[in-house]
């Protein structure tokens, strides 16, 4: 089971990078004072071996001294009347046959209280008025202070990596939380938003670098929800006008029909003008199915490279006849070997004769041109003489329901205004865009296919 209370799971910025801040401030404080504490530790080490030294170099001084001037009466005197200065050591002489001469501590006895933090050091002293002419001697110095002073020092440090640690953390914390301000402007400003209000716009007084970035992606995602709002409040009020024709045609033929008996034959009719209502319906239905289906990312099933010049005159066959009665040429001109969905290229470029055809002057040629565009696109055009196309009308030119003008066709009945919106959806599936140009009688409207 998840240990998360909630069904999201969500933890807090400044916590989170403030726990992390302090601990890696202890971590590298603690290794800088453990290397520094081990530092100290060695040179009190060398420091006291030093000292150690040099106090059996004073004594071995003091003792050679006494003997050759007093014997050994005068040694044991003059280490008795030092005794006092050598606090926390303890100095032990034997003579050369292994009896005690001198022990530092009670009377009698070669010990004296010490802690277990002692240095010993063993050495040997010529003495000349001393039976054997030598002694041994032991010194031991006890460096309890020493160690004392260090373990006070390493718990000063191990006090002052917790309180940097938990400094560090403290203000880590707040100034995250001060610079998280935006962010929390930034998702007032979003819950502002409503269905309303897509005109709103995230904004901030003195934005960060990091901010930008999002903000500025945010916006254009914004622009595009309100244009894509727009587009489907008005392809839903096209619609619906666009059924709303045939829908009453067929209503009241249909309540005609019923309203008395009807001959055979002219039930018949009435059915037979229904059922053209309803192909004209069921045209546009898969019409917008289909342009549904390419806003959701469709793509081309590609096939392997064909000739598109091949599939143009496949499609100008179907053509034939109707450039026949509109008393119009086509030619094809140019060619190119390119991997497309062979059914949905057909329907583009029928849609592209059958508009031609529709606007094209009588005795005028189509031509449709096939030739390489920008690096990887091939363009795909078909251009007509005819009445041109206004300047302002052009960018519309792919929307949906769209017409420039309804005289300019005589049978715009017959087309709901989806052909060049299939057009523009076509090329996108081929990774494409579409083009259209109007100027001096010739009109030149097409799109461009990946090439790969």
């Amino acid at each position: 089971m998840s240990a998360c209370p909630t069904p999201l799971c969500t933890h807090s910025i400044s916590t989170r990078l403030s726990r992390k801040l302090a601990l890696f401030t202890m971590l590298v404080l603690g290794l800088l004072f453990a290397l520094a504490w081990g530092m100290v530790k060695m040179l009190l080490v060398d420091r006291n071996a030093q000292d150690l030294g040099a106090r059996c170099e004073l004594i071995r001084d003091v003792v050679a001294l006494e003997a050759r001037q007093g014997g050994e009466a005068a040694v044991v005197a003059r280490l008795r009347a030092d005794a006092r200065m050598r606090g926390g050591t303890q100095l032990v002489i034997w003579r050369a046959d292994g009896s005690l001469l001198y022990a530092d501590g009670d009377v009698g006895t070669a010990t004296r209280a010490m802690s277990v933090h002692t240095q010993t050091r063993d050495f040997r002293i010529d003495t000349p008025g001393v039976a054997g002419g030598s002694v041994r001697a032991s010194y031991t110095v006890d460096y309890e202070r020493d160690v004392a002073l260090g373990t006070r020092w390493a718990w000063i440090l191990v006090g002052v990596t917790l309180a940097a640690g938990a400094l560090v953390a403290a203000g880590t914390r707040w100034h995250v939380r001060r610079g998280l301000g935006p962010l929390r402007d930034l998702a007032a400003q979003t819950r502002a938003i409503s269905a309303r209000s897509l005109d709103q716009r995230l904004s901030l007084a003195d934005p960060a670098e990091e901010l930008l970035p999002w903000i500025e992606q945010f916006n254009a995602l914004m622009d595009r929800l309100q244009r894509a709002m727009a587009q489907l409040e008005a392809f839903n009020a096209d619609v619906a006008h666009e059924l709303r024709t045939p829908l009453a045609t067929l209503i009241g033929q249909t309540e005609l029909a019923l309203s008395r008996e009807r001959e055979v034959d002219a039930l018949r009719e009435t059915l037979v003008s229904n059922l053209e209502e309803m192909q004209r319906m069921r045209a546009l239905v898969n019409d917008m199915l289909f342009l549904s289906q390419a806003d959701r990312g469709a793509a081309a099933r590609r096939g392997g490279p064909v000739s598109l010049a091949a599939l143009a005159r496949q499609v100008s066959e179907f053509h034939e006849a109707t450039l026949e009665d509109a008393g119009l040429a086509l030619r094809i001109d140019g060619d190119a070997e390119v991997a497309v969905d062979e059914p949905l290229f057909k329907r583009a470029l029928s849609n592209l004769l059958g508009n031609a055809t529709r606007f094209a002057a009588r005795g005028s040629t189509v031509v449709v041109s096939i030739a390489p565009d920008e690096p990887g696109q091939v363009r795909v055009a078909v251009e007509n003489a005819g009445a041109g196309i206004a300047p302002d009308h052009l960018p519309r030119l792919f929307d949906r329901f769209f017409r420039v003008d309804e005289s300019r066709c005589c049978d715009d009945a017959q087309h709901h205004g989806l052909g060049l919106a299939i057009v523009a959806a076509i090329a996108r599936m081929h990774a494409g865009h579409t083009l259209a140009e109007s100027a001096a009688g010739t009109t030149r409207v097409g799109f461009t296919l990946a090439t790969r």
